[in-house]
This record gives structure tokens, sequence and C-alpha cells, in this order.
């Protein structure tokens, strides 16, 4: 079983169940004050942290008055717009006395399936993670219709997860794990403590119960596990409404861990591996033996451009001989990285008209 003082990156999945009293619709303070020391434990040991938190539309509900059961869309989006404030401000008041900066990211699903805005969201989350901060991610429930969501947040968690490369995903949940069959119903349902592989025999042992204020059921907690452990992820699902719960899953608090078979860097580069490539970039000899020393691609480094790609497409990576190099994930489109070819980083705002970034592309999105 993974431990997660030796992560490096961490998301942790926070449920609506968890975070806001079904009867009052009020936050729980004292649980979420618990769950920053916990935030504050892992910061310190140098393990950088995301939460995906659930919650707005929970809190904004109880401040319109909807009460509990089923809501109309534009209710949703309603509630969420109001709840979303609050839910914000309450992870900055707990954090920020601990001296965290924190930082509310909105995303829906487009921001997953559209390569350019997902290499924006990616650079914006590194950026945020580089800088000590700790973003707080959650659907935009304010915008989203059931054609462009995840529809829960273990979903999006997992994405998350993916997306920022992180080597474990914790989901917070009102289950202590995965059970051979709902434990509420029953008696002999047993946890696994590790699950290595998720079979059809253990995809049929999901059932769909949720409580009454979160969406996710434990198929969607699958799912969740099948993206996140394919990307190198370990998963591990954990009853989280006991005080300090980060602190009670590292000291063995009951929990079902899915392993992940390598490790998040590994298994992004053969997803870039095995992506179509839409373009080529040729390289002068000095750039190649730069990415071989694990540095990025610059356009100094270019001298020829092949294709019709857009930014976030795959382009095929060849030496002066025309031999092939390596892939990558392209930051511009062909007729920029025409424009700014041969060039000196420094060049790129006069070239374009904007400033850009400096690599073309970055040896975290390059397989070679």
């Amino acid at each position: 079983m993974a431990a997660l003082t030796e992560a490096k990156r961490v998301v942790i999945k926070i449920g609506s169940a968890l975070l806001v009293d079904r009867t009052t619709g009020s936050l729980r303070a004292d649980w979420l004050a618990s769950l920053a020391q916990d935030v504050v434990w892992l910061k310190k040991l140098g393990v950088d942290v995301v939460l995906v938190s659930s919650g707005s539309i929970a809190l904004g509900r109880g401040v319109l008055g909807l009460g509990l059961g089923t809501l109309a869309l534009e209710q949703s989006q309603a509630a969420a717009a109001v709840g979303q404030i609050r839910l914000a401000r309450a992870y900055e008041e707990v954090l920020a006395p601990h001296g965290i900066t924190t930082a509310q990211v909105l995303v829906t699903l487009e921001d997953s399936a559209n390569r350019r805005r997902y290499l924006n969201s990616r650079a914006t989350l590194e950026t945020l993670l580089g800088l000590g901060a700790v973003p707080i991610v959650n659907e935009n429930d304010t915008v989203a219709t059931d054609e462009i969501r995840f529809g829960d947040n273990d979903r999006l968690a997992a994405q998350i997860a993916v997306t920022v490369g992180a080597d474990q995903l914790i989901l917070l949940s009102d289950v202590d794990g995965f059970y051979t069959a709902n434990p509420a119903d029953d008696a002999t349902a047993t946890r696994f403590e590790v699950i290595d592989r998720i079979t059809p025999r253990i995809e049929a042992m999901a059932g769909d119960a949720g409580s009454g204020l979160s969406k996710g059921g434990m198929k969607t907690k699958l799912m969740a596990a099948k993206t996140a452990v394919s990307a190198g992820c370990a998963m591990a699902i954990t009853e989280g409404s006991v005080l300090r719960p980060l602190t009670a899953l590292d000291q063995g608090a009951n929990a079902t861990w899915f392993t992940a078979q390598t490790d998040p860097q590994a298994a992004r580069k053969s997803w870039i591996a095995a992506m179509k490539p839409l373009g080529a970039l040729t390289l002068d000899r000095g750039a190649v033996d730069a990415l071989q020393r694990g540095k990025s691609l610059l356009p100094a480094g270019i001298t020829n451009v092949v294709g019709n790609f857009e930014r976030g497409d795959a382009v095929s990576l060849l030496g002066p001989d025309g031999a092939g190099v390596g892939s990558g994930l392209a930051r511009y489109s062909a007729a920029e990285a025409r424009l700014i070819q041969g060039h000196q980083s420094v060049e790129i705002e006069a070239l374009l008209g904007y400033p850009g970034r400096a690599a073309l592309i970055h040896r975290d999105d390059m397989a070679l």
C-alpha cells in the first residue's frame, strides 16, 4: 500500500456529505479546520496538494432556502453560484493562518476534452503548485449542463490527478473502502485492502449507492480508479468524516488502495508516444543533443516545420538527417511555429505580437 508521506503530489477529493451538514446545510467548520491541519502537515513534508472539493450546491441551496431533494438545473446553477463564494472563502480562512495561499480553479468537462483548454488548465495548475499554492478545484456548476459535465467529483478528481501528474489520489468518502457488496445491505460483504487489477468481477461488485448530498456512488469511484491507475497514480478510498482524515489514513485507517503499475511520468510519455502525429519538426544537432540531456525544445533549434497542427497536437521530432528522435505536444500552432523557428525565445513577442512560452515543446510533454 502507498504511504501519503512518500507522495510527491497528492489530489484529495472531498465530498459534499463530509463538508456540509445534511440537516442544517451549514459548513462543518471543525472538520474543515482539521483537514487544513492535514494539508499543512503534507505541505511541510514537501508534498504538493490539490483539493477537489464538492459542496458549492449543498452550501448554496441552504442559503437560498431550496432544501433537500432534486433541484432543477437552473436551481442547481443558482445554488452553485451562491455556494461557490462561500466554499472558496471557507478554504481560504482555514489555510491562510498557516501561511498557505489558496486558489480557486473552476473547470468543465470541455476543459479536459479540448486539447488547448487542457494544456491551459495544466499550465495554470503547474504554476500554482510551483508557487506553493493549494488549488481548490471544483466543477463549474454555474454554467455546466448535463451534456458538458463530469457528473461527479470522483471522475473530476481522477482527471485532475492525471492533469497534474499526481502519484496519489485520495477519495475521502462516506465509506471506508471498496467492498464485495454494499455493506449496508449485505452483512457478509468484505472490504478489499488492495486491488492490483480492476477485473470484470471487481466491476460487477460496484453499486450505485450514494448519500443524499452526493451524486457519486461506487461505480463512479471505480471509474475514477481506472483513470488514475492507468496514468500511474495510486488511488485510495477511505472514510473521511473523522477529524484529520489524512492523518488517520497514514496511521492505518480502513481503506482500499488501487495500485498503479507505473509512475505518472512514464505513463504520460507512453500516452504521448501512442498519439498520432499531425506534423513534424526538424531539429538541428544542438537541439537534439539538448533534448537528450533532458532539456525542452526551444524555437532556435528548429530548422523546418511540416504539417497543419494546432496547439496541443502531437508532432514528430526529426534529427538533421530526418531520423526520428521522438514526439511531443506542441505549445504553438504550425503557423506560429513557422514564424518563430530558428529564433531566440526573447524574440517571440516581437514575432507573434504577444508574449508566448519560451519552449515550443516542454520536456514534460515529450517522449524520446
